[in-house]
This record gives structure tokens, C-alpha cells and sequence, in this order.
């Protein structure tokens, strides 16, 4: 069996070598970011220490200390440095959007008075119908009545060679339960009543809905049709709850619903809704929009971009900013100087940052190159570079002078007899 020592030195250098692995791994994939131009030795010759060598706790950045590189050489060391500016953050939302019918342009379809349905001219839901056409016919035992007693009167009157009330009454009640002047002026004409009366669309439009079948008992509750006009629909995009307070009736949003067949359109929303839909925790908010081809039809989906311009505010580059978990910040330019100041940070998009504190417009700031830069200001800070490697400007392969013998020491009074 192997002793408790042998297993100690076999283990030894296996951590060793699985810690160098991974180190030589680190450094491999910082040398293979894009925009790093330099190499390892090239760090300890372009950058100098800083005159003020304490870290830089009055800044809040005690981790970190000012550092020194020469203008000339910040090109080769794929530093770049950038001017602070105010600017307005055009920040984009998406939403999911959906379209459906225009409310104000929906009718439902009823009877004004109770009967049987005994014959229905519209019987597929979807089906386009236009204004004034026939869409069923309901036998009424009270309409039959109505029209018999108007007949009745109107022809007592008309023998008498007078114009009686009750004629212009009985006119007046058969418009009401649903005649047409024309269906009436037919009764008239022919003296006999019509058995049924006939039901009319109010609007032109697609028949959303068919709620009933022929032979069907209806009265004036009951829906017979749905009708609604597309020509014009609504579109309702779903907000999540953190942008709410950017919406505002007048915002303007690009719409695309790829499955229309439809370019990408712009509409200005109309209505927020007051309160949230439950299920997505989302706000509501809806644009108009024309539809005279048809081909934003109910039922789709789609997105919808609102592009939101915020008020000038103070810039970065997103790779200007050093997080390190704890706080944020960024390299300021004094000079040939480099220092670090913390910064609390606003709206973050793809490419800018808001800065809310910390900075000036106007002042320089690294805007690449950055993490050579805080690397040499941890290290300074931590006193791993402070000694003779961070002031070595010589050549890299250069011998190091050999080591002076020692004097022979006095309390040894034969030391320089011995051979």
C-alpha cells in the first residue's frame, strides 16, 4: 500500500499542473479578445507608475489607483479615449400586438318582436354582407295582428273620405316591430298583410357570429347576427409592466405582423387602458388602424416597437464602464494620466450608457482598452507590480547584471587566507 507521503508528492504536482492549466487558459482567451492589439511585454513597457502611488480612496475607488502611459503609445496599445457628451437615449420596447375588431364598428343583429325564425339568408360566420340586405325572415303573431288592424282601419277611413289618427298611429306601430316604410307601403298597395317580416343588416361588414338556426323561438333578447366592419381594426400591444411609465397617448410604434403580408407600418397609439390584463401582467395599449384591403385580419399576432427618446442626458460607451459587482466605473483622462473615478449608472442600451453622477461633459474618458488599464491600477493598488518590473523600460531579452561577491567578513580575520 502507498504511504500517506507518496500520495502527498504524486499530488502535489498534479494541482500544480491543473492550476497552470488553467491560468494558461485565462490568459489565452483575454490575449484573444478582438481590439486588444498588445502584447505581455508590451504592458510593462508603455505603462509607467503613477507619481501619486496611494490608491484612490478619496474617489470611493480604493481598489484602484491612478495610472500613467505616454499619449504616443496608446494607439499601439489599442487604448482609445473618447469625449464625454450630453445626448438623448433613444431607447426601443417591444411589445407583443395583437389585432381585433374595431369595437365601435361591431352591430348585433336582433328582432323587435318575439316569433319564429323560418328562414335565415346568411348562414356562414365569415360571410361579407353589405348594408340594407336581407339577413333572415321571423314569422310574428303580433306583427300579423298589427298589420290587419292598420289594413282594417285604413280602409274605414279611406270610405269615409277622412284621414283618422288611428291610421297614422298604426303606421307609426308597424315601423316600430320592424317594417320597412317600403314593406308597409306594399300592404298597403296590395291590402294584404305580409305573414313575415324581414330582418335587415345595419352595416356592412364580415358576420362574426350566427347565433341562431331556422325554426329557432326569438324575441328582442335574442342576438341573430354579429356583425363587424373591418375596413378599420384595432391593434393591442402588451407593454411589460417596467415601461409603463415611458407610454403616452401619441406614441409612436412600428407595427409588423409578417403573416398579413403587410410592409411594417407606423401608428400612434390612442388609448391606454386603465388597468393591467392579468394573466401577463402587461399594459394595454391600442392604435387605429385602416384596413382596406383586409389583410390585417382578428386574430393575428404580431410585434410592436415603440422607439422612446429620453431627456439629454450625460453618455458612455458600454466598454468604457469597468463593473466590478460591488460598483461601477470608468478612466478619466488628466493629461497622461488615467484615473479612476465610480459612477452610478442610468438607462443601459446595446451600445450607451447613461451616467447619472460622476462625470462631466466635456471630459476625456478610455473608451477601449479599458481592461489593460484596470488591471495595472488593481495590481498598483495591490502592490503585485509596485516593485523593479513595473519601471523595467529595457529591451525584454536583457541579461541582468551578475551578483557582486560578497566582502569577507571582519570578525573573520583568516577569511581571505583559506583556500
Amino acid at each position: 500500500m502507498m504511504s500517506n507521503s507518496r500520495l502527498r508528492s504524486i499530488g502535489k504536482p498534479l494541482a500544480f499542473s491543473a492550476a497552470g492549466a488553467l491560468l494558461l487558459a485565462a490568459i489565452g482567451i483575454q490575449h484573444a479578445r478582438a481590439g486588444w492589439p498588445f502584447t505581455a511585454g508590451a504592458v510593462a513597457v508603455a505603462i509607467e507608475p503613477s507619481h501619486d502611488m496611494a490608491p484612490m480612496a478619496a474617489t470611493g475607488t480604493a481598489d484602484r489607483m491612478p495610472i500613467d502611459v505616454a499619449l504616443s503609445t496608446l494607439h499601439e496599445l489599442g487604448v482609445r479615449v473618447e469625449e464625454v457628451r450630453r445626448e438623448s437615449l433613444v431607447r426601443t420596447i417591444q411589445a407583443v400586438a395583437t389585432i381585433v375588431p374595431d369595437e365601435s364598428r361591431i352591430s348585433h343583429v336582433h328582432t323587435r318582436v318575439a316569433g319564429w325564425l323560418e328562414q335565415l339568408d346568411v348562414n356562414t360566420t365569415g360571410e361579407v354582407v353589405r348594408a340594407g340586405q336581407p339577413v333572415a325572415r321571423v314569422f310574428s303573431q303580433e306583427l300579423l295582428s298589427s298589420q290587419t288592424e292598420y289594413l282594417a282601419a285604413r280602409k274605414a277611413t279611406a270610405a269615409a273620405g277622412i284621414t283618422s289618427a288611428v291610421v297614422a298611429g298604426g303606421r307609426t306601430r308597424l315601423n316600430v316591430l320592424g317594417m320597412t316604410p317600403a314593406e308597409i307601403t306594399a300592404i298597403e298597395e296590395t291590402g294584404e298583410p305580409r305573414r313575415l317580416v324581414t330582418i335587415v343588416a345595419p352595416r356592412s361588414g364580415v358576420v362574426l357570429n350566427r347565433g341562431v338556426t331556422v325554426g329557432t323561438a326569438v324575441d328582442p333578447s335574442t342576438t341573430l347576427l354579429t356583425i363587424a366592419d373591418l375596413s378599420r381594426v384595432w391593434v393591442f400591444a402588451e407593454v411589460p409592466e417596467s415601461d409603463i411609465p415611458a407610454m403616452r397617448v401619441g406614441a409612436t410604434a412600428r407595427l409588423d405582423f409578417p403573416a398579413s403580408g403587410r410592409e411594417t407600418f407606423a401608428a400612434r397609439a390612442d388609448f391606454l387602458y386603465p388597468t393591467l390584463t392579468e394573466g401577463t401582467r402587461t399594459l394595454r395599449v391600442r392604435f387605429s388602424v385602416a384596413n382596406a384591403r383586409g389583410t390585417l385580419r382578428p386574430g393575428l399576432y404580431g410585434t410592436a416597437a415603440f422607439e422612446l427618446a429620453g431627456p439629454p442626458a450625460i453618455t458612455v460607451p458600454r466598454d468604457a464602464i469597468v463593473d466590478t459587482g460591488r460598483q461601477q466605473h470608468v478612466f478619466v483622462a488628466v493629461g497622461d494620466r488615467f484615473e479612476p473615478r465610480p459612477v452610478r449608472l442610468g438607462t443601459q442600451l446595446a451600445d450607451r450608457v447613461e451616467v447619472r453622477s460622476g462625470l462631466a461633459a466635456g471630459e476625456r474618458i478610455v473608451s477601449a482598452g479599458v481592461f489593460l488599464l484596470d488591471s495595472e491600477s488593481r495590481l498598483r493598488a495591490t502592490g503585485g507590480m509596485g516593485g523593479s518590473h513595473a519601471h523595467h523600460t529595457g529591451p525584454p531579452d536583457a541579461s541582468p547584471a551578475p551578483p557582486k561577491q560578497a566582502a569577507p567578513s571582519p570578525a573573520d580575520p583568516h577569511a581571505g587566507h583559506r583556500e
